[in-house]
């Protein structure tokens, strides 16, 4: 454990990072329990992501406001990318400019980013078969019912956006595709704390929706030569640029041994179940590799995606045989 992860403890809430930014951290960071970020400064707020269901964000607004009274009215909400877990809250930050990359503007509208079709998959589901308990066990929690519709973005940009929340500049830093299409960092170089979404899992296994897995290694080399200090994760603990080096390690490590068992005609189930994650046997998830594999065998190929619920089903056999 890194010094900034033992600074605080990774608690349900709201975390006071300093100098007007906070984290709001939900443990234990696996499927759908994502992280969020507040920054106020002179009466101004901005917020980075929501949560997964109106229930999840309604309470972490409530803690924000009661903290801060400029989270009274959010005045600009940054999704730092499509995933549901980041923006099925959005509407509950009322009158607020919602701030996205354009490729994920584009994913948003179209992608498993959709409440109505995570909430048909629930009504659904057959508990009794591996697919079916897996999805239940990963959803169960959220109340994707009262969703029903995500506000699209009201700014996009490509590249780089600065904003000003109050005298404080917010750097938003495009790295997608990687995790997903548009994934996007919040920095702020002030008080060197960053937000990075899912381009960072901390202690739990990354998932390469989109791929080239090389962005995503380059967007942890950005982080590593930024002016940061303090690193709040899509998912996990508050962290530094140890966390960032890690899941750098990780992704560098899957490729070459998912590329030696492409190379030896292996497929991706095969691949997935063959590569041996011991060093990563303390990290949550690890079904993930499932998709990892498929991403990486995509890039290796030129080969078109694979269907998402063949590989869910992949993933569910895996973390069932593991279980035994």
């Amino acid at each position: 454990m890194s010094q900034i992860e033992s600074k605080w403890a990774y608690a349900k809430g709201l975390h006071e990072l300093g100098n007007g930014c906070y984290a709001y951290l939900q443990p234990d960071g696996s499927w759908g329990w994502s992280n969020a970020g507040l920054v106020v400064d002179s009466g101004q707020s901005m917020l980075v992501d929501t949560l997964f269901d109106l229930p999840l964000t309604r309470e972490m607004l409530d803690a924000m406001r009661r903290a801060e009274p400029a989270a009274a009215r959010i005045g600009a909400v940054v999704n730092t990318h499509s995933n549901g877990d980041h923006t099925f809250g959005n509407r509950l930050a009322e009158g607020a400019e919602i701030i996205a990359s354009r490729a994920c503007a584009e994913e948003m509208s179209h992608d498993l980013g959709d409440p109505r079709r995570l909430a048909e998959m629930k009504r659904g589901n057959d508990p009794s078969s591996v697919l079916g308990a897996f999805m239940a066990e990963i959803f169960r929690q959220f109340d994707f019912e009262g969703v029903e519709y995500v506000p699209a973005p009201t700014v996009t940009f490509e590249g780089q956006l600065e904003r000003r929340v109050g005298n404080k500049t917010v750097r938003l830093i495009e790295v997608g595709p990687a995790h997903t299409r548009g994934d996007v960092l919040a920095y702020v170089p002030a008080d060197r704390v960053m937000f990075t979404g899912d381009i960072l899992f901390i202690n739990g296994h990354p998932i390469i929706w989109a791929g080239p897995v090389a962005n995503w290694i380059k967007a942890c080399q950005l982080m590593l030569d930024l002016d940061v200090e303090t690193i709040v994760p899509g998912h996990g603990p508050i962290t530094d640029k140890r966390g960032v080096a890690a899941v750098k390690g990780y992704l560098e490590y899957i490729t070459d041994q998912a590329r030696r068992r492409f190379e030896a005609g292996m497929g991706v189930y095969e691949a997935a179940n063959d590569i041996s994650l011991a060093d990563y046997s303390s990290w949550g998830d690890a079904e993930r590799i499932v998709i990892n594999v498929a991403a990486l065998y995509r890039e290796f190929s030129g080969g078109k995606k694979q269907h998402a619920d063949n590989l869910f089903e992949m993933m569910a056999r895996l973390r069932a045989s593991r279980r035994k």
